[in-house]
């Protein structure tokens, strides 16, 4: 069970959560203009990572706000969760100073 952190709420179990997908992927500027297989592509494809991945949560039983969360998708540790408005954290690089 992952323990997620809502920027309002704070600490909750996962189950008070629904999943939105990727985080960070921008709406086409023309989308009348795209073709399908170009929507295709927006509504489908999405980056699949072994490691820190950007994701939308939405707080369903609590204040039903999105907000974004970085998933290490090996482990499923939770690395940080962020406001929509705010920019994706930087993670320390592994392994220190060098």
């Amino acid at each position: 069970m992952l323990l997620i952190t809502c920027p309002w709420c704070g600490p909750r179990d996962e189950t008070e959560y629904h999943y939105g997908g990727q985080a960070h992927v921008p709406y086409p500027e023309t989308p009348a203009g795209l073709t399908d297989e170009q929507w295709a592509e927006y509504v489908f494809y999405r980056d699949n990572p072994k490691g820190p991945f950007a994701e939308r949560w939405m707080h369903g039983t609590g204040c039903r706000r999105w907000f974004n969360v970085l998933r290490d998708t090996a482990t499923h540790e939770v690395l940080a969760s962020y406001r929509l408005d705010e920019p994706r954290p930087e993670l320390p690089q592994a392994g220190g100073n060098r």
